[in-house]
Protein backbone atom coordinates (compact mmCIF):
# COMPACT_ATOMS: atom_id res chain seq x y z
CA UNK A 1 0.00 0.00 0.00
CA UNK A 2 1.47 3.74 -0.75
CA UNK A 3 1.91 6.00 1.61
CA UNK A 4 2.94 9.40 2.30
CA UNK A 5 6.05 10.75 3.55
CA UNK A 6 6.98 14.33 4.64
CA UNK A 7 10.71 14.52 4.26
CA UNK A 8 11.66 17.78 6.22
CA UNK A 9 15.54 18.86 6.26
CA UNK A 10 16.76 21.74 8.09
CA UNK A 11 20.24 21.58 8.32
CA UNK A 12 21.62 24.95 6.84
CA UNK A 13 24.69 22.91 5.59
CA UNK A 14 24.27 20.98 2.00
CA UNK A 15 27.75 19.52 1.22
CA UNK A 16 28.37 16.90 4.23
CA UNK A 17 25.50 17.45 6.52
CA UNK A 18 24.97 14.15 8.63
CA UNK A 19 20.94 14.74 8.96
CA UNK A 20 20.64 15.26 5.22
CA UNK A 21 21.92 12.07 4.44
CA UNK A 22 19.83 10.14 6.96
CA UNK A 23 17.03 11.24 5.99
CA UNK A 24 17.77 10.72 2.34
CA UNK A 25 18.69 6.83 3.25
CA UNK A 26 15.40 6.67 5.48
CA UNK A 27 13.26 7.92 2.25
CA UNK A 28 15.12 6.09 -0.20
CA UNK A 29 14.18 2.84 1.80
CA UNK A 30 10.62 3.09 0.96
CA UNK A 31 10.85 4.05 -2.57
CA UNK A 32 7.21 3.11 -3.21
CA UNK A 33 6.17 5.81 -1.28
CA UNK A 34 4.54 9.50 -2.21
CA UNK A 35 7.65 11.85 -1.15
CA UNK A 36 6.86 15.68 0.07
CA UNK A 37 9.49 17.10 0.29
CA UNK A 38 10.21 20.33 2.62
CA UNK A 39 13.87 21.72 3.22
CA UNK A 40 13.75 24.36 5.08
CA UNK A 41 17.01 25.50 4.71
CA UNK A 42 15.17 26.62 1.01
CA UNK A 43 12.08 28.12 2.16
CA UNK A 44 12.88 30.20 4.86
CA UNK A 45 10.30 30.06 6.96
CA UNK A 46 9.12 33.53 8.44
CA UNK A 47 8.12 34.50 12.20
CA UNK A 48 5.23 34.29 13.56
CA UNK A 49 4.00 37.95 13.60
CA UNK A 50 0.99 40.35 15.26
CA UNK A 51 -0.92 39.86 11.89
CA UNK A 52 -0.36 36.07 11.46
CA UNK A 53 -1.56 35.98 15.31
CA UNK A 54 -4.50 38.00 14.85
CA UNK A 55 -5.96 35.94 11.26
CA UNK A 56 -5.08 32.81 13.12
CA UNK A 57 -7.35 33.81 16.02
CA UNK A 58 -10.16 34.79 13.84
CA UNK A 59 -13.05 32.16 12.82
CA UNK A 60 -12.12 31.42 9.02
CA UNK A 61 -14.73 32.31 7.80
CA UNK A 62 -14.84 36.07 9.17
CA UNK A 63 -11.06 36.46 8.04
CA UNK A 64 -10.09 39.20 5.14
CA UNK A 65 -8.19 38.68 2.26
CA UNK A 66 -5.06 40.11 3.87
CA UNK A 67 -5.59 37.48 6.53
CA UNK A 68 -6.23 34.43 4.40
CA UNK A 69 -2.67 36.06 2.62
CA UNK A 70 -1.42 36.04 5.65
CA UNK A 71 -1.58 32.37 6.63
CA UNK A 72 -1.62 30.87 2.96
CA UNK A 73 2.16 29.50 4.03
CA UNK A 74 1.27 28.02 7.31
CA UNK A 75 -2.15 26.67 5.55
CA UNK A 76 -0.29 24.47 3.02
CA UNK A 77 2.53 23.36 6.20
CA UNK A 78 -0.39 22.34 7.68
CA UNK A 79 -1.89 20.10 4.61
CA UNK A 80 1.27 18.81 4.13
CA UNK A 81 1.81 17.56 7.38
CA UNK A 82 -1.98 15.58 7.68
CA UNK A 83 -1.46 14.22 4.63
CA UNK A 84 1.53 12.31 5.22
CA UNK A 85 1.40 8.98 6.96
CA UNK A 86 5.19 9.10 8.07
CA UNK A 87 6.92 12.65 9.08
CA UNK A 88 10.69 12.12 8.42
CA UNK A 89 13.10 14.94 10.27
CA UNK A 90 16.41 15.97 10.05
CA UNK A 91 17.47 17.47 13.47
CA UNK A 92 20.93 19.07 13.48
CA UNK A 93 21.44 19.87 16.66
CA UNK A 94 22.47 23.62 17.61
CA UNK A 95 23.36 25.32 20.12
CA UNK A 96 21.78 22.44 22.64
CA UNK A 97 18.34 23.40 20.82
CA UNK A 98 16.61 22.86 17.42
CA UNK A 99 17.11 25.08 14.58
CA UNK A 100 15.66 28.09 14.22
CA UNK A 101 14.55 27.26 10.88
CA UNK A 102 12.71 24.11 12.44
CA UNK A 103 11.12 26.31 15.35
CA UNK A 104 9.83 28.45 12.94
CA UNK A 105 8.14 25.19 11.19
CA UNK A 106 7.06 24.06 14.00
CA UNK A 107 5.27 27.72 14.52
CA UNK A 108 3.50 27.54 11.54
CA UNK A 109 1.70 24.35 11.97
CA UNK A 110 1.15 24.49 15.78
CA UNK A 111 -2.75 25.80 15.44
CA UNK A 112 -5.16 25.21 17.49
CA UNK A 113 -8.29 23.43 15.61
CA UNK A 114 -6.12 22.36 12.85
CA UNK A 115 -3.23 20.07 14.05
CA UNK A 116 -4.27 20.40 17.86
CA UNK A 117 -7.55 21.50 20.15
CA UNK A 118 -8.19 22.41 23.59
CA UNK A 119 -10.99 19.97 24.91
CA UNK A 120 -12.14 20.10 28.65
CA UNK A 121 -9.82 17.35 29.42
CA UNK A 122 -6.79 18.96 28.07
CA UNK A 123 -5.25 19.26 24.87
CA UNK A 124 -5.83 16.80 22.30
CA UNK A 125 -3.28 16.00 19.06
CA UNK A 126 -5.23 15.60 15.96
CA UNK A 127 -2.30 14.07 14.17
CA UNK A 128 -2.27 10.70 15.26
CA UNK A 129 -2.00 7.91 13.61
CA UNK A 130 1.18 8.96 12.01
CA UNK A 131 4.82 8.23 12.87
CA UNK A 132 8.06 10.16 12.90
CA UNK A 133 11.50 9.62 12.00
CA UNK A 134 13.95 11.85 13.38
CA UNK A 135 17.38 12.16 12.28
CA UNK A 136 19.28 13.58 14.99
CA UNK A 137 22.98 15.04 14.65
CA UNK A 138 25.55 16.78 16.63
CA UNK A 139 28.91 17.32 17.34
CA UNK A 140 28.89 16.80 20.99
CA UNK A 141 25.85 16.21 22.20
CA UNK A 142 24.78 13.16 23.35
CA UNK A 143 21.22 12.18 22.38
CA UNK A 144 19.40 11.55 25.67
CA UNK A 145 21.34 13.36 27.77
CA UNK A 146 21.02 16.15 30.51
CA UNK A 147 22.41 18.71 27.86
CA UNK A 148 19.89 17.56 24.73
CA UNK A 149 17.27 19.65 24.80
CA UNK A 150 16.54 18.99 21.03
CA UNK A 151 14.97 15.18 20.87
CA UNK A 152 13.32 16.08 23.84
CA UNK A 153 11.50 19.09 22.71
CA UNK A 154 10.69 17.44 19.41
CA UNK A 155 8.89 14.64 20.80
CA UNK A 156 6.94 16.89 22.81
CA UNK A 157 6.34 18.72 20.21
CA UNK A 158 4.84 15.87 17.79
CA UNK A 159 3.60 14.29 20.71
CA UNK A 160 1.24 17.51 21.69
CA UNK A 161 0.23 17.16 17.99
CA UNK A 162 -1.25 14.01 18.24
CA UNK A 163 2.17 11.92 16.62
CA UNK A 164 3.36 9.81 19.31
CA UNK A 165 5.18 7.00 17.50
CA UNK A 166 8.51 8.57 17.65
CA UNK A 167 11.60 7.01 16.47
CA UNK A 168 14.70 8.96 16.83
CA UNK A 169 18.28 7.82 14.77
CA UNK A 170 21.06 9.76 16.47
CA UNK A 171 24.67 10.44 14.99
CA UNK A 172 25.69 12.17 18.10
CA UNK A 173 29.01 13.04 19.27
CA UNK A 174 30.26 13.51 16.01
CA UNK A 175 33.25 15.36 16.93
CA UNK A 176 34.64 12.60 19.67
CA UNK A 177 34.11 9.82 16.97
CA UNK A 178 32.29 10.28 13.80
CA UNK A 179 32.83 6.73 12.68
CA UNK A 180 31.55 5.66 15.63
CA UNK A 181 28.72 7.80 15.55
CA UNK A 182 27.94 6.51 12.31
CA UNK A 183 27.94 3.08 12.61
CA UNK A 184 25.68 3.96 15.53
CA UNK A 185 23.14 5.43 13.24
CA UNK A 186 23.60 3.10 10.72
CA UNK A 187 22.70 0.13 12.75
CA UNK A 188 19.72 2.24 14.15
CA UNK A 189 18.75 2.68 10.61
CA UNK A 190 18.69 -0.93 9.86
CA UNK A 191 16.54 -2.08 13.02
CA UNK A 192 13.98 0.37 11.78
CA UNK A 193 10.80 -1.59 10.71
CA UNK A 194 10.22 -2.27 6.91
CA UNK A 195 6.97 -0.35 7.10
CA UNK A 196 7.62 3.71 7.30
Amino acid sequence: MTQTILHIDTSARRQGSVSRDLTARIVAAHPAHCVITRDLADTRLPQITEEWVNANFTPTDARTDAQRQALALSDTLVAELQTADTVVIGLPVYNFGVPAALKAWIDQVGRAGLTFRYTDQGPEGLLKGKRAIVAMASGGTEAGSAIDFATPYLRFILGFLGITDVTVIAADRMNTDPEAALDRAMAQLSALPAAA
